[in-house]
């Protein structure tokens, strides 16, 4: 641990006869800031160590991937997506939260942060030992004239959830459109049909969800267009038009202009990094904190988490900046076990996703054909459909399963799953196999559970497996023939 010294731990206080306690100030309460705060306090009593807490929202510890099922009133209360709020963090644990309470500056000399009391627009100084960044993300937003204007809607935070919701109840649109075909766009394309709009997606990229391959993508695609929405691929939003009372009412784009009384940002998302980058805090080749294993950026005492942060991708060997709460949670832990004199590291990621469009689940994990490229991999690709259950079981449904193996040694490094109810989550055993990094061979012989109503004999990874298995065997053989003289 990066022990306080009378050059940087400057709040050291005293606490009966010669006990020091330091102070951990966090900011950002969600996932990454609150989960390092929890740790933390687990370790460290309170008389050893205060914790304080800045939050610029109104929520702690909320379920962000939850926001498209709220919009669609699927779940019907703000509450329900709550995991923790800041009374229990106060309360339960001793960490003092502040809502409402923004940070705008870090001094890393003084070791101060400058907060923001929002409710009363008053500025003040707040001391730190140690300081943890977790700032989160902002949603992409078009460098376009008016796409602030009223009616258009990024979704990153639960405010941003309950102000569509009810924007809908209120206003009553009648034509939304997406812009953007990823995972948030087509899940609030969804939403929106759900609560009966007219919907049409707008993507610039040749598909929707450009994070599979074209083949496994346009299954996707056509899932949503059967739900009824418009989708318009290779389609690059250039303008919005306004109404006299500077509301949205058309989408223009370089093929057409769609009539829209309500607009739906589904860009992604940027890592929210000017606060640590204004205060001299190393930034990465992916335009995200750089810290190592144990969360630490370059300055001494000062730890960064969630979605702010680069890590590295056990596969493409290479950092990475992929915004999800399970990352956001356990880098957060490792915060809290590191910045109390203990010693955890978070090894990295390998792109695991998964999402429900309609009644697709679809998941992904490792490398895609297009990320395999970059990352220098050779590589061989098997495709195989099969059933979620045994074929003659009530309710087996079509999957499909790709799979990427490296060339001549076989090793798996990417897998996508498209498939009905019970599809989505065999990309779970993938993902072990992929992060242990396991062989085709290898991993077609596991001992996977089996009966009729969860699979057929062999299951859809195994018969995928098998399959790349063997063409990464013939792709060895045609290498060693080449090779002979």
């Amino acid at each position: 641990m990066m022990t306080p010294t009378t050059g940087w731990g400057t709040t050291t206080t005293l606490y009966g006869e010669g006990v020091a306690r330091e102070r951990l100030v966090v900011i950002g309460g969600d996932a990454a800031g609150m989960s390092a705060a929890s740790g933390a306090r687990r370790r460290k009593t309170v008389d050893e160590l205060e914790i304080v807490a800045f939050e610029r929202g109104n929520y702690t510890s909320y379920a962000a991937c939850g926001l498209p099922y709220f919009v669609a009133d699927v779940v019907d209360a703000i509450d329900d997506l709550i995991a923790r709020h800041p009374d229990e963090f106060r309360d339960n644990q001793d960490i003092d939260v502040h809502m409402r309470h923004e940070v705008v500056s870090i001094d890393l000399d003084r070791r101060r942060v400058t907060v923001r009391d929002l409710e009363a627009n008053a500025e003040r100084d707040e001391p730190f030992d140690q300081l943890v960044i977790a700032t989160g993300a902002v949603p992409r937003r078009p460098a376009l004239e008016r796409s602030d204007a009223a009616g258009i809607f990024g979704i990153q935070t639960v405010t941003d959830g309950a102000a569509l919701r009810d924007y809908i109840v209120e206003q009553k649109p009648k034509n939304a459109v997406v812009v953007g075909g990823g995972y948030i766009g087509l899940e609030m394309a969804e939403a929106m049909k759900r609560r009966g709009l007219a919907v049409t997606i707008v993507d610039s990229g040749p598909q929707v969800m450009s994070t599979l391959d074209p083949d496994m993508g346009a299954m996707v695609g056509d899932a949503i267009r059967g739900l009824g929405c418009e989708v318009h691929t290779g389609t690059r939003v250039q303008a919005f038009e306004t109404d006299s009372d500077s509301h949205v009412k058309a989408v223009v784009s370089d093929q057409g202009t769609y009539a829209a009384d309500l607009v739906v940002l589904g860009l992604g998302v940027l890592p929210d990094v000017a606060l640590a980058q204004a205060a001299g805090i190393t930034i990465g080749i992916t335009g995200a904190i750089a810290t190592d294993r144990r969360m630490a950026t370059n300055v001494a005492g000062v730890w960064s988490a969630g979605d702010c942060v680069e890590t590295y991708h056990r596969v493409a060997r290479r950092p990475v900046n992929i915004a999800l709460g399970t990352h956001a949670n356990k880098q957060g832990r490792a915060i809290g076990v590191n910045a109390t004199g203990g010693h955890l590291t978070f090894p990295g990621v390998i792109g695991t996703a998964v999402t429900k469009i309609c009644e697709l689940e679809v998941a992904r994990t490792g490398l895609t054909e297009r990320e395999a490229t970059a990352a220098g991999f050779e590589y061989v690709t098997a495709t195989i459909e099969s059933t979620t259950r045994a074929s003659y079981y009530p309710g087996a449904s079509p999957i499909t399963v790709k799979v990427l193996a490296e060339r001549g040694t076989g090793r798996l490094i990417g897998a996508q799953i498209i498939g009905r109810e019970g599809a989505a989550k065999r990309v779970d055993v993938m993902a072990a196999a992929i992060w242990n990094e396991m062989t085709a061979e290898e991993f077609a012989s596991l001992d996977l559970g089996y009966a009729p109503p969860f699979s057929p004999v062999w299951d859809p990874t195994l018969i995928a497996a098998r399959r790349v298995d063997a063409a990464a065997a013939v792709s060895a053989d045609d290498a060693r023939a080449r090779s002979l003289p």
